[in-house]
């Protein structure tokens, strides 16, 4: 099977799907992330996608296992460098991990050059092709926040300050191209608008927001932002957490390993979003799932299909700690969705809009 290519800039050719790896390390143990590293690879997936906070949840005894698992399947596997494409990210302000320099406190440059020289270091690696910020240093309403709150603003380190770091980072050869996550149609402005002002701040080529038939809300101003800018957009959580895999509404009960169940009361980010007792989540993704069944289609092939066809969509950034799992998602590349199927989906939309936002 061979997964279909995108040129996300010049000299970076990405597979449209993305294996994540925030699950190794954790869910998934050092030879079974090889085991899916090598499926997924050998099945032309050259793209991956980890955080120097990975993986989830976030403890203090697992912190960095992600790239560092990463990092040796590269060197036992042999694989050349030139032939996958790595994407990391640096935390922003949290307070919540102080293993990680201390909070993180803020995304000033001593704290971006130490994170991108860790995350290095632990992947034994010269470069990173694409580093992002994980989320804004400044007060923006996050997983399943809504509503912006002007008392939430905090003294933030300006953008210039990050831009300038992450430059230096791209001169010195240490990081290829700059990207963003988690971020708003006026954080995606002012790092364009401050980029285009000195010459060697690097421009952002790409933005890893969440986007899945329960969450379009880049279309609601970040898609017009990218559009113009010509930034891309990697979908994380196309399959809402697994909840449109319909997992969680099985006959027999959602398994206890799904990651819902397995870290319940663990992991408060995904949780917030993902709250399954809420009515409207379940109700919307029955419909989904009434949808795939009707056209005979499985329920993942339906929820990443969707995420494809979107015209801004570069990579969906997808996990998985199985190898059935993963196979599924392979699967998702052959099946194009008809018309019919299009004005299905956007019906069952416009009833129940962003449930999981």
């Amino acid at each position: 099977m061979s997964v279909p290519l995108f040129d996300l800039a010049p000299g970076l050719t990405v597979s449209r799907l993305c294996l994540g790896t925030m699950t190794f390390g954790e869910q998934n143990t050092l030879p079974q992330s090889f085991h899916l590293l090598d499926e997924a690879f050998n099945a032309g997936i050259n793209f991956f996608d980890s955080a120097e906070m990975y993986p989830i949840p976030q403890r203090a005894e697992t912190q960095g296992r992600s790239e560092e698992y990463f990092g040796r399947w590269i060197r036992q596997r042999k694989i050349p460098r030139d032939r996958v494409v790595l994407a990391t990210k640096v935390a922003g302000p949290s307070g919540q991990m102080t293993w990680i320099r201390g909070g993180p406190e803020c995304l000033d440059a001593r704290n971006i050059k130490k994170a991108i020289d860790c995350s290095l270091q632990r992947m034994r690696m010269d470069y990173i092709d694409l580093y992002q910020i994980h989320w804004p240093d400044r007060y923006v309403p996050m997983f399943g926040e809504t509503e912006y709150d002007p008392t939430g603003q905090f003294c933030s380190i300006c953008i210039e300050e990050q831009l300038d770091a992450l430059g230096r980072a791209v001169d010195a050869g240490k990081v290829r191209y700059i990207g963003l996550s988690n971020e708003t149609p006026y954080g995606i402005m002012k790092f364009v608008q401050s980029a285009e002002k000195v010459s060697h701040y690097p421009r952002i080529i790409s933005i890893q927001n969440s986007y899945n038939l329960l969450c379009r809300t880049f279309n609601s101003g970040m898609a017009e932002c990218c559009h113009h800018e010509r930034i891309s957009l990697l979908a994380y959580s196309p399959l809402a957490m697994g909840i449109l895999s319909g997992k969680y509404f099985s006959h027999d009960g959602s398994p206890a390993d799904a990651r819902l169940n397995l870290f319940k009361g663990r992991y408060l980010e995904g949780e917030s979003r993902y709250n399954l007792s809420k009515k409207i989540i379940k109700d919307a993704t029955l419909e989904y799932l009434g949808i795939a069944r009707k056209y005979g289609l499985h329920p993942v092939s339906l929820a990443i299909a969707f995420v494809l066809r979107h015209p801004l969509v570069a990579s969906a950034v997808f996990g998985a700690t199985k190898s059935w799992q993963l196979k599924e998602v392979l699967n998702s590349c052959k099946v194009e969705l008809t018309s019919e199927m299009i004005a299905e989906i956007n019906e069952v939309h416009a009833r129940f809009p962003n449930p999981c936002p």
